[in-house]
């Protein structure tokens, strides 16, 4: 199973990602509540796969997926957004996210979007 890194300024989003990841076999390795924070702890714990929020404080989603993907090609990163940030959405895919999850989150598309992710690449 897949040792994930969980991005969300929002500690109940963070929570309930934990809570589907964890329940589906997988380790969450660490928690970041900004980008900033995120491209930190991705040098400090190398995670196999990260889950992103797209809107945070201090430092974006896409912003902190560019840095990490600068670190590290093959980083795999999947975002997560509201409804209706089609636009980020794409911009995201863009920059090397390997797919993207919508907020509230489907227990069934989580696990389904890490497994291809983990699969696929």
């Amino acid at each position: 199973m897949a040792k994930i890194m969980v991005v969300d300024d929002a500690a109940f989003m963070r929570q309930m990602l934990k809570h589907i990841l964890e329940n589906a076999g997988h380790e969450v390795l660490c928690e970041a509540a900004d980008g900033a924070e995120a491209v930190e702890k991705y040098r400090a714990f190398r995670p196999d796969l990260v889950t992103m929020d797209i809107t945070m404080p201090e430092m974006e989603g896409i912003e902190a997926l560019q840095r990490i993907r600068r670190d590290d090609p093959d980083a795999k990163v999947i975002m997560c957004t509201a409804m209706g940030q089609q636009r980020l959405i794409v911009q995201a895919i863009q920059n090397g996210a390997r797919d993207f999850i919508v907020k509230p989150f489907q227990t069934g598309r989580v696990l389904e979007a890490v497994s291809k992710v983990m699969v696929s690449f």
